[in-house]
């Protein structure tokens, strides 16, 4: 996973398996910035215009902030 990355998770609706929602946690809003300019991003993005009906980002506060998964 690049560096920034905390984590990413593709899931589908299990009534709806079209319905993919993902999730991904960037250590800050560089992080983030540094990805959507990536070559791998940029061909995700262009490659699936055309499907995407929503998206919304949304800044999020950690309920545990010092808290890591291992």
């Amino acid at each position: 996973m690049e560096q920034g990355v905390i984590t990413m998770y593709a899931v589908a609706e299990k009534k709806n398996p079209s319905a993919i929602t993902i999730l991904e946690i960037y250590e800050n809003e560089e992080a983030y910035k540094k990805h959507i300019q990536t070559p791998h991003f940029l061909k995700y993005k262009n490659g699936t215009k055309d499907m995407v009906l929503s998206l919304e980002l949304v800044e999020q506060q950690p309920l545990v902030p010092g808290m890591k998964l291992k």
